[in-house]
């Protein structure tokens, strides 16, 4: 093996493995926690309108998250994830935040997160993390529950690698 090969042998291994690094689930939805929780503590106040539903608005600190794509997007630009944040609406989670994409283009707020796996999980204030399908796309995801200072449930983190 020449030095040349040598070398384009050690910057592929190194590419791998900070891909494998980069389109780790566990990490990155610890970095969208991490970002979120910066921001300040979750909290419910009041009632906002996403997609034309009325909904409850999910506050980190003093800023309301619902239609609010700064952080989800930051973590698309630093893991090449998808991320939403979804707030608690009766027994549903509806997405306030999202970069993850329509079949239309647009991003997904206004939908709710399906009645699967994750939702069984979250429901119970437990993560999930495995595949999972998203608005017809599979993905390597890990969902959290967000909990207000109180210990209740008032949203959900997500983050998705495309399979």
């Amino acid at each position: 093996m020449n030095r040349f090969t040598f070398l384009s042998a050690a910057v592929l291994a190194l590419a791998a493995a900070g891909a494998a690094q980069a389109a780790d689930p566990k990490a990155t939805i610890a970095d969208l926690e991490a970002r979120l929780t910066r921001i300040g503590a979750a909290k419910i106040d009041g009632t906002d309108t996403v997609a034309g539903k009325t909904v409850p608005a999910l506050f980190f600190g003093d800023r309301k998250i619902n239609n609010n794509y700064d952080v989800v997007d930051a973590v698309r630009k630093a893991h090449g994830a998808t991320a939403t944040v979804f707030v608690k609406d009766g027994d549903e989670f509806v997405r306030v935040s999202t970069n993850v994409l329509t079949p239309e283009g647009k991003r997904g707020v206004g939908t709710q997160l399906a009645r699967n796996a994750a939702y069984e999980a979250v429901s119970k204030g437990s993560e999930f993390c495995g595949p999972i399908d998203v608005l017809g796309t599979a993905f390597d995801a890990c969902y959290r529950p967000i909990k207000d200072g109180g210990g209740r449930i008032v949203g959900v983190s997500y983050i998705g690698h495309k399979k």
